[in-house]
C-alpha cells in the first residue's frame, strides 16, 4: 500500500506559530458533531463535547448470554488488545489493536493495527498496519496496539498511531492520504505510547501529542515542545502549538493521555486540552488562552509510583450545558488513591492577565500561602481525602479516588467510575450524591447511558447493567469467560451496544431478538 506523508519543516512550522492563524471556526457556525447524530458514532464520545450518552437509542437489551449467542449480533477476534474505538459510520466499524492474531499471515511480530469490519456481521474488510518504534517501551509499549480511538468525517478518518503519527486515511480502502510524525519532525518524546483520540472541528484537526517524561520518570526531555496541537485536516500542516503543560510550575508529572474537548457557550468557540500538569487549559480555535484551572489542590505534590496527592488525567472533559466535567487520575499501575471531580464554569471570563480560573490561588516562597480566586470558576468538586464527620460513601480515606472513567451525562444525572471499582452518580448541576456502587473489582471503563440504563464494566469481565436515575437499580450482572477483562468504555448506536472484552479480546454487538450461534 502506497503512503503519502506530507512533510513540513521545522523553520516552516516556527514560521507559522509567529504568524495570526486564520480562526476557520466562527461564532455563527455550529461545527459538525457538535451535537450526537441520529445514528453512528463517529469519534470517542460521538460527538465534540465528549459525553458517553445517547438520547435516541432504544431497544437495547436488559441482558445477553455469550455463552449461547442471546442477544449477541456478533463478535468478532481482535488482537491481544484492543483500546481505540470503536467507532462507526456508513456501515463501516474502526477499530484499534495489535497483530496477535494476523489478519495476513505474511505480516508477523508485533504491530499497531487500524481494522475495518461490516457493521452488518463484522466481516473484515481491511487493515492498516504499523512498525512499532525501535526506541522500545520508553515510546511504544509492547502489545499495546493503536489506542486512539478515531474521528470520521465523509470518508475519511483521524487518528494518531502508535507511533506518534498524526494519521488521515481513507475509510472505505485504508488508503493513507498523510501523516505528521511527530517525534520527528516536531521532538515530541511520548511516554509509553502515543494515544490522542482527535476531533475535527472545521477545517482544522485537534490533539494531544503524548509528550511526556523520560524512562527513568525524572525529567521531561522536549518540555518546550507541543503539547497541544491545531493541524489542517487537509494536509497535517501545524496552524498553532502550545507548550503550556511543559512551562507550568508543576510540569508534565507522567504521560498526556487523555483528548481535547470542544465547546461553543454562547456561540463562542473554546478548544479545550488536559494538560499533563493537571491544569485545563481552553483556547481560542486560532490559539490564544481563554481560561486555565487547576484541577490539583495548591498543596498538591507528585510523587513518582503514585505515592504523592497530585494527579493528571485519563479520562476525557465533557461538555454539558456549557460546563465542563472532568476527573483527575493517574497510570492504572500507580493503583488507587486521592482523586477529584470538578465541575466548571466555561462561560466565565477572567479579569487576570494569566486567566487562572481556580477555585484557589497560591504563592510558594518565602512560604505557602494559598487564598481564594475571586475568577474561580468553579461551580462545585466531588472528592478529596475524608475530614472529620463525613464519612466516605465507599468507606476509603477519600471521598472519590483516582479515575480514568469519562462522566457521562444524562437528564441532569452524571455517572462516572474510579480505578478502584466504585460507580458513583451525582447531580450534575449541584455535585450531591445520589448512590455508589462497589463492583468489587478494578475498572478502567466509563459509564456509557442509553435507552434508560447504565453500561459498564469491569476487570472481572463483567459487564453492569443500571437502571438510569437518581436511586440505585441493579438490572443485570453479564459475566464473561474466567480471566476476562472489560477495559473500554460501551457504545450505544444504531440499535446495538457495542463493547470490547480483553482474554479473550473481542468486538460484541449486543442487540435484542439476536442470536450469533
Amino acid at each position: 500500500m502506497r503512503n503519502t506523508h506530507q512533510r513540513t519543516s521545522l523553520l516552516a512550522i516556527t514560521f507559522l506559530l509567529i504568524l495570526p492563524w486564520p480562526n476557520t471556526v466562527r461564532a455563527e457556525d455550529q461545527p459538525d458533531l457538535l451535537e450526537l447524530p441520529a445514528k453512528d458514532w463517529r469519534m470517542y464520545g460521538g460527538h465534540l463535547k465528549r459525553n458517553f450518552a445517547n438520547p435516541t437509542v432504544n431497544k437495547l437489551p436488559d441482558s445477553w448470554d455469550i455463552s449461547d449467542g442471546t442477544n449477541v449480533a456478533f463478535s468478532i477476534q481482535l488482537g491481544s488488545r484492543a483500546y481505540g474505538g470503536p467507532v462507526m459510520s456508513g456501515g463501516r466499524i474502526l477499530i484499534g489493536t495489535n497483530n496477535e492474531f494476523p489478519r495476513d499471515p505474511s505480516i508477523d511480530g508485533d504491530k499497531g493495527v487500524m481494522m475495518c469490519f461490516s457493521d452488518r456481521d463484522g466481516s473484515f474488510l481491511w487493515q492498516i498496519v504499523h512498525d512499532k518504534l525501535a526506541a522500545g517501551r520508553v515510546w511504544d509499549w509492547p502489545q499495546q496496539g493503536i489506542c486512539s480511538t478515531p474521528c470520521i468525517e465523509g470518508d475519511r478518518f483521524y487518528y494518531v498511531g502508535n507511533r506518534c503519527e498524526a494519521i488521515c486515511a481513507d475509510i472505505n480502502t485504508g488508503k493513507i492520504h498523510w501523516k505528521l510524525d511527530m517525534i520527528g519532525e516536531l521532538n515530541v518524546f511520548p511516554h509509553n505510547i502515543a494515544t490522542c483520540s482527535p476531533m475535527i472541528v472545521g477545517d482544522t484537526l485537534f490533539l494531544v501529542t503524548s509528550n511526556g517524561v523520560d524512562a527513568a520518570h525524572l525529567r521531561v526531555p522536549s518540555e518546550n515542545k507541543p503539547s497541544f496541537l491545531a493541524l489542517s485536516k487537509k494536509d497535517g500542516s501545524v496552524l498553532w502549538s502550545s507548550n503550556l503543560p511543559g512551562q507550568s510550575r508543576r510540569n508534565i508529572m507522567h504521560g498526556q493521555w487523555s483528548n481535547p474537548t470542544y465547546a461553543q457557550p454562547d456561540g463562542e468557540p473554546q478548544v479545550i486540552f488536559p494538560g499533563g500538569d493537571g491544569w485545563i487549559y481552553s483556547f481560542s480555535p486560532k490559539g490564544d488562552l481563554l481560561w486555565k484551572f487547576d484541577c490539583n489542590p495548591k498543596d498538591a505534590i507528585y510523587r513518582l509510583g503514585g505515592r504523592g496527592t497530585a494527579n493528571d488525567f485519563v479520562g476525557t472533559p465533557v461538555i454539558y450545558k456549557d460546563k465542563l466535567f472532568i476527573a483527575v487520575g493517574q497510570d492504572p499501575e500507580h493503583d488507587t488513591g486521592v482523586g477529584h471531580l470538578y465541575c466548571i464554569d466555561i462561560t466565565k471570563t477572567p479579569n487576570r492577565t494569566d486567566k487562572d480560573v481556580s477555585p484557589t490561588l497560591a504563592t510558594y516562597e518565602p512560604e505557602f500561602n494559598e487564598q481564594i480566586n475571586p475568577d474561580s470558576a468553579q461551580i462545585w468538586h466531588y472528592g478529596g481525602p475524608v475530614t472529620d464527620g463525613k464519612p466516605s460513601p465507599t468507606d476509603e480515606t477519600y471521598y472519590f479516588g483516582r479515575s480514568m472513567s469519562t462522566c457521562a451525562i444524562m437528564d441532569d444525572i452524571l455517572y462516572i467510575t474510579e480505578l478502584g471499582g466504585h460507580v458513583h452518580c451525582l447531580d450534575a448541576n449541584s455535585g450531591e450524591l445520589y448512590w455508589t456502587e462497589n463492583m468489587f473489582a478494578n475498572t478502567w471503563s466509563s459509564p456509557c447511558v442509553a435507552d434508560g440504563k447504565v453500561f459498564v464494566g469491569n476487570d472481572d469481565g463483567i459487564m453492569y447493567v443500571f437502571k438510569h436515575g437518581k436511586d440505585m437499580e441493579l438490572i443485570s450482572e453479564i459475566e464473561h469467560e474466567d480471566g476476562t477483562k472489560l477495559r473500554t468504555t460501551p457504545v450505544a448506536a444504531n440499535g446495538r451496544l457495542y463493547y470490547m472484552s480483553e482474554s479473550p479480546t473481542k468486538l460484541w454487538a449486543i442487540e435484542v431478538e439476536t442470536n450469533s450461534k
